[in-house]
C-alpha cells in the first residue's frame, strides 16, 4: 500500500522525505517532483529496484533510466573521461533542466539495463528531489508515467498510472515544468544535443559553441 506526503506542509515534507529515503534504502519506488516533470526512481545501486522500476513502467532494459545526482562533484564519481565541454555545460546549468550522457565509470557495481558503459546523469532544480538526494545519494529516475503515455506533472497523474507499484509519493504540487530536460551527447569528440527540451540550442552554444544540434554533423578536417 503506498503512502502520499503533501510536502507544501512542512512537517509532512520532512516525514515524507524521511520516509521515501528508507524506501529507497530498502530497494523500493518512489515518485518524486522535479523541476522538469514527476519522476519515479529508485537506489541506483539497487538492480532489483531497477528492474522493479522499468516493470512499473512497462519499459524494457534497452531504455536505461537516467541517474539523478544531488551535487556536480557526484559527476565524477558516476562518469568517466567527462570532457571540458560537458564539465562546463553542467557548471552552468546544474541543477537545472541538463541531462548530460557520459562514459559509466567501469568498477561500478550497478544494473540500470543495457547501458552499453554510459549513463545519463542530472542534477535536479527542485528543493524537494534535492534534499531527498542528498538523503539517498544517486537515484535511477524516469518520468513517472507507464510507457508511452504522458509524463506525470503532478501527483495524481502518477498515482493515476503507478498506483501501488510506488511505496512512497511526495506530492510537491504541480511541476514549475511541463518540459523535460534537454539531453546531450557527452560521448563524441564533439558533443551533440540528442533531444531539446527545456533548454534551448541558443542557451547550450552560449557555453559551448561547437555544440552540434540534433541531426547536425561535424565537419570534416580538410
Amino acid at each position: 500500500m503506498s503512502i502520499r506526503f503533501d510536502c507544501s506542509e512542512p512537517t509532512q515534507r520532512s516525514r515524507g522525505i524521511t520516509r521515501a529515503a528508507q524506501a529507497v534504502s530498502a530497494g523500493e519506488l518512489v515518485v518524486l517532483p522535479t523541476d522538469t516533470v514527476y519522476g519515479i526512481g529508485c537506489d541506483a545501486f539497487s538492480p532489483p529496484g531497477v528492474a522493479d522500476l522499468l516493470v512499473a513502467k512497462g519499459r524494457g532494459r534497452a531504455m536505461p533510466p537516467p541517474v539523478l545526482v544531488p551535487s556536480l562533484r557526484t559527476l565524477g564519481g558516476l562518469a568517466s573521461q567527462v570532457s571540458p565541454e560537458v564539465r562546463a555545460l553542467a557548471e552552468r546549468f546544474w541543477p537545472g533542466a541538463l541531462t548530460v550522457v557520459c562514459r559509466a565509470q567501469p568498477t561500478l557495481d550497478w544494473d540500470l539495463g543495457d547501458l552499453d558503459d554510459t549513463v545519463a546523469v542530472r542534477m535536479p532544480l527542485h528543493p524537494v528531489a534535492l534534499e531527498l538526494l542528498d538523503r539517498t545519494g544517486p537515484m535511477a529516475v524516469s518520468s513517472a508515467n507507464l510507457s508511452g503515455r504522458p509524463a506525470a506533472t503532478s501527483y495524481a497523474e502518477a498515482q493515476e498510472q503507478l498506483g501501488d507499484e510506488v511505496a512512497v509519493y511526495l506530492d510537491a504540487g504541480p511541476s514549475p515544468g511541463n518540459v523535460p530536460s534537454t539531453i546531450v551527447d557527452g560521448t563524441a569528440e564533439v558533443p551533440r544535443v540528442l533531444r531539446l527540451g527545456a533548454l534551448s540550442l541558443a542557451e547550450l552554444r552560449e557555453v559551448v559553441p561547437e555544440l552540434l544540434g540534433p541531426g547536425e554533423h561535424a565537419e570534416a578536417p580538410e
